[in-house]
């Protein structure tokens, strides 16, 4: 089943977006017809769980690197050209060092990429960086590894905390729950089973979820955060995380502590039908290491949908 997107216009110069549906097709081979996501062909068999099993290899690394600590995987910016619609440095400072003062033993894996070989990068610098990990000694440097290695130093961590990005849905598919600053342009939809937690700001302050202005004008953004680290969309603003903080907080207690479960109900069946058949493929990242993906049906009961509230109350998903 493939997303839509690679067929609009509007990605057409996006190649690294291309590549890796070009590098499915090659990597990946499939026993019914390849479909895309909103048509028919082929049927969709709801509630069932997708799994990485990572190289050996790559787990052995994130051993190394978490070294038996507990460790917090923590996704800085995704690969938006705009700086602005994720938290500044400053915002992160008040995050990573709270979440140290929380739990003085967890190791702060801070993922990313600069590396230019002509895919996507997140979107800090490397001067943001080195100012995060001067300021909170807990943090540890995760930038440019081996894909697959990243994604095993997720799987190997009790929490993911992160803004929305692509890379962050990878937390689902390894077991490890995903805490969202949420509020960018997009919503979260992709859980996969796991417990998570979408940190929803004040609508009516911090407006989000703005498509990128798909449906409508585009998300505003402060001329100058008071930070004054430049532009910011309110919803990441340094006031927005500070207000915003003890919430996180919280939701990062009751995901590392297993509080927080994945909310369930019973299975519906039709009348004579059966499990679908287990699939696997390999999947294969610059390094050429490969990792195994298998769909299957969940040994507890499917996902039940929950409503979630954008200003006041719980804003837990």
């Amino acid at each position: 089943m493939e997303n839509h997107r690679p067929r609009e216009d509007s990605h057409k110069e996006m190649h690294g977006f291309r590549a890796f549906f070009h590098a499915a097709r090659e990597h990946f081979s499939t026993r019914h017809p390849i479909g895309v996501a909103g048509r028919d062909p082929p049927a969709y068999e709801p509630h069932q769980d997708l799994r990485v099993e990572l190289p050996a290899d790559a787990c052995a690394a994130a051993a190394a690197t978490t070294g038996g600590r507990q460790a917090i995987a923590v996704v800085l910016a995704g690969s938006s050209t705009a700086r602005h619609l994720y938290p500044s440095a400053a915002s992160w400072e008040l995050i990573l060092g709270a979440l140290s003062e929380g739990h003085p033993e967890a190791a702060l894996l801070l993922i990313g990429k600069h590396a230019p070989d002509g895919r996507t990068t997140s979107r800090i610098t490397r001067a943001e960086l080195g100012r995060l990990l001067a300021a909170v000694p807990a943090t540890v440097d995760s930038f440019d590894r081996p894909l697959l290695e990243q994604v095993a130093l997720i799987e190997a961590s009790a929490l993911l905390v992160s803004p929305h990005t692509g890379f962050s849905f990878t937390a689902s598919a390894v077991g490890t729950p995903w805490l969202a600053i949420s509020g960018g342009n997009w919503h979260e939809y992709f859980f996969n089973g796991e417990p998570f937690y979408s940190l929803l700001p004040d609508a009516k302050r911090y407006p989000p979820f703005a498509w990128d202005g798909v449906a409508g004008e585009a998300l505003p953004a402060l001329e100058q955060d008071e930070d004054g680290e430049g532009p910011r969309t309110p919803s990441m603003s340094i006031a927005r995380i500070r207000k915003d903080l003890p919430e996180l907080l919280h939701a990062a207690e009751i995901l590392i502590d297993k509080r927080l479960s994945y909310p369930t109900r019973s299975p519906r069946t039709s009348p004579g039908s059966s499990p679908p058949t287990t699939a696997t493929g390999p999947a294969r990242s610059a390094s050429t290491t490969s990792a195994s993906c298998t769909c299957r049906r969940p040994t507890r009961a499917p996902p039940r949908p929950r409503a979630s509230s954008s200003s006041g109350g719980s804003r837990r998903r």
